[in-house]
């Protein structure tokens, strides 16, 4: 029988008023499961049970806090095989990026669990006699959490895990394409101890639950993760009503390589970066900037690895990139394809529709080389496409790198030190990486970017309390 993933609300699991089918992308014959579908009722349902638990939980005590979140932290870790397989049925990785995003996950509840107990204050005298003060952090009340269905699991745990942990309550709305790594992952927290009402799952569109809770005036804050017109509709409505506001919205990440990086570390880089995980990464290296003395040598090994990346079903071993996670998500990176060709960059390889033993929504990687002003090598494509864009110099390079309205994350690869420091100075991202991949980075420091990939504190890390968390200061007089 198909499985029903179900709504949680208020410690109990429900049908939806429609169901939906989640199916494989990499094999369309294989329905991974049917899932409950909410309208403005049952979101309002959910909204309501979070309100009522606020105040118990903001009181709980850290070690309370701390049990739970270890609790989850601990059955993701153990279970990651099962949800990393999951995970790939559903979403498209490769089983191995599939279970390491579970153990990831499995991590940053951990690491939430530990922060749980490392609530920080402060007590200071005051520039009055006799006065003392203290500065604390208190829970911000009701979260509304949206996800996106690139990493099902990693980016649901770093925005429940912190907003458990400091204290909040929680409403979670994934993404439609993903529903059966929502439900594993709510049916673990259904049975760490929280009690009800305190964390609430409710999957259905964006149109419906999303604005729903966006408009919610019981909501206290959102944290969104998606694309730029959604991100930026949500920040109008929610600031509107003065509702706290995270948004992680995109990039259009650079790979510098600049003369004198070591060349097979720089292509391994830049292969990683661009196309692992299908190119479905807001951190995907997408535009590599290679100065002119390392260009045709960069280009024509580039070209190798890519034409030799094996892709196909997601759980097949030996698998390196697996299928496009939807027809539609397919034909947009299709439709880039002609854009890129009809505005004259040069298409070296790929940007096709594959054919595999099960019938799937493959496209072999592509890699164009393009001029700045290409909308292929502007807008975010969100597939396995990345433009080769030549650099004069360092400085060329960097003025390239930081052309753009985005801002996520931007790689370098040099054996200069200077040229390094130069440019992590420079970047106008919030992160930087030096000889590394720009897709991989840490769960226990902080994430996000500037101009238009996002908006509010930072998230992930002990930086993650600058969202979920208040500030009050207090005055005593002995």
């Amino acid at each position: 029988m198909t499985q029903l993933f179900k709504h949680y609300i208020n410690g109990r699991w429900e049908t939806g008023v429609t169901i939906g089918v989640s199916e494989n992308p990499s094999d369309l014959s294989d329905v991974v499961g049917e899932f409950a579908r909410a309208d403005a009722s049952q979101t309002e349902e959910a909204v309501r049970a979070a309100a009522a638990a606020r105040d118990a939980w903001a009181h709980s005590t850290p070690m309370r806090r701390f049990e739970v979140l270890d609790f989850i932290g601990t059955e993701l870790l153990a279970r990651k095989e099962e949800l990393g397989r999951l995970l790939s049925r559903e979403e498209g990785k490769t089983l191995p990026e599939g279970m390491a995003e579970a153990g990831r996950a499995g991590q940053i509840f951990k690491f939430f669990a530990g922060e749980a107990l490392r609530a920080h204050g402060e007590r200071l005298a005051s520039v009055r006699p006799g006065v003392e003060v203290e500065i604390t952090r208190e829970p911000v009340g009701v979260v509304g959490l949206i996800t996106p269905w690139n990493f099902p699991l990693a980016i649901p745990a770093w925005k429940i895990a912190p907003a458990l942990a400091h204290g909040n309550t929680v409403v979670f709305k994934p993404a439609e394409l993903v529903p059966g790594c929502a439900w594993a992952l709510a049916d673990i927290i259904s049975r760490s101890g929280l009690p009800a009402g305190v964390f609430n799952l409710v999957m259905g569109s964006g149109r419906k639950v999303g604005q729903a809770m966006v408009e919610h005036p019981l909501i206290d804050a959102i944290s969104f993760t998606g694309s730029v017109p959604t991100g930026d509709a949500l920040l109008k409505t929610a600031s509107a009503r003065r509702a706290k506001v995270q948004l992680e919205m995109g990039g259009k990440n650079p790979l510098v390589v600049l003369a004198d990086a070591d060349l097979e570390q720089a292509v391994e880089c830049a292969v990683q970066g661009s196309f692992y995980s299908t190119g479905q990464r807001c951190t995907a290296s997408s535009r590599l900037i290679v100065e002119a003395g390392i260009f045709d040598r960069f280009r024509q090994r580039l070209l190798e690895r890519t034409r030799a990346l094996n892709v196909d079903h997601a759980l097949k071993r030996g698998t390196e990139i697996g299928p496009v996670v939807s027809g539609a998500q397919l034909e947009q990176d299709l439709s880039y394809i002609e854009i890129g060709r009809g505005e004259g960059a040069e298409l070296l390889c790929g940007g096709e529709r594959l054919e595999r033993e099960t019938r799937g929504h493959y496209m072999s990687p592509a890699l164009f080389v393009a001029e700045p002003h290409h909308r292929v090598a502007r807008e975010e494509i969100f597939g396995p496409v990345a433009c080769l864009l030549r650099a004069d110099d360092a400085a060329h390079a960097l003025a390239l790198a930081n052309d753009t309205p985005f801002g996520l994350c931007a790689g370098i690869c040099t054996t200069s030190l200077k040229q390094a420091s130069h440019f992590k100075r420079h970047a106008q991202v919030g992160m930087v990486m030096v000889n590394l991949p720009t897709a991989g980075v840490d769960p226990h420091v902080a994430f996000g970017g500037r101009k238009g990939s996002s908006y509010g504190p930072r998230e992930q890390g002990s930086h993650a309390a600058e969202f979920y968390s208040t500030v009050k200061t207090a005055y005593t007089m002995p």
